[in-house]
């Protein structure tokens, strides 16, 4: 006679329960490392465009600092500059003889101006102006072609030009104040509160030859 066999034993299984409390804490914790992890790449990609954008900008103030102190015949000027020796003008804009032939007559006037930014950077709230060059070829004291123009630097928040006269006129003195803010990358600025903080930079410098 054959002993009776027992109940085999029941075996647990996770519950439904269990699976989708294990999934939530499984999620949850992705989401908290993705975020952390697109917030890691964009504080990089902002603190690399500020970096980028002051080494850009310390080479156009440099760029800037070598056409003033090697320009002749400034302008505008004052209309008396014994009585109004310091000018500021509005707009910013500077202008001089950058270069001339064997005769003393100019070959090439330069002009730094402020220019308005297009209308799209600042609909998107980016900042309002730009920086430009624009230099003008002269032959026998006339002008030659169309001016040559470019932009020295872009998202410009604010750029003053302090020029500093004597009796002539004579410009002894030019002071740039630039204040540009990086492209502060809107994406990380709305889902990372990040934003590349504005650069200021500002130069004197005098002309090389003031008679």
């Amino acid at each position: 006679m054959n002993p009776p066999r027992s109940a085999p034993s029941a075996r647990r299984a996770f519950s439904l329960i269990e699976l989708l409390i294990a999934l939530t804490i499984s999620a949850t914790l992705l989401v908290a490392t993705l975020s952390a992890l697109d917030a890691c790449f964009k504080s990089y990609k902002t603190t690399s465009e500020s970096a980028s954008a002051h080494v850009v900008a310390r080479m156009v103030m440099h760029r800037v600092s070598a056409l003033i102190r090697n320009g002749e015949e400034f302008g505008p000027y004052p209309v008396n500059p014994i009585l109004t020796p310091v000018l500021v003008p509005d707009p910013p804009s500077l202008e001089f003889v950058s270069a001339r032939d064997g005769a003393g007559l100019p070959t090439e006037v330069t002009r730094l101006e402020r220019r308005d930014a297009p209308s799209w950077v600042i609909a998107e709230g980016g900042p309002p102006f730009e920086l430009w060059n624009v230099r003008t070829r002269f032959s026998g004291g006339l002008p030659v072609g169309d001016p040559e123009e470019a932009p020295l630097l872009r998202n410009v928040q604010h750029v003053q030009f302090t020029l500093y006269y004597d009796v002539g006129p004579r410009l002894t003195r030019a002071t740039v104040d630039l204040t540009l803010r990086p492209d502060d990358l809107r994406d990380a600025a709305v889902a990372a509160g990040l934003e590349t903080p504005s650069i200021r930079l500002v130069t004197s410098v005098s002309p090389r030859r003031v008679d």
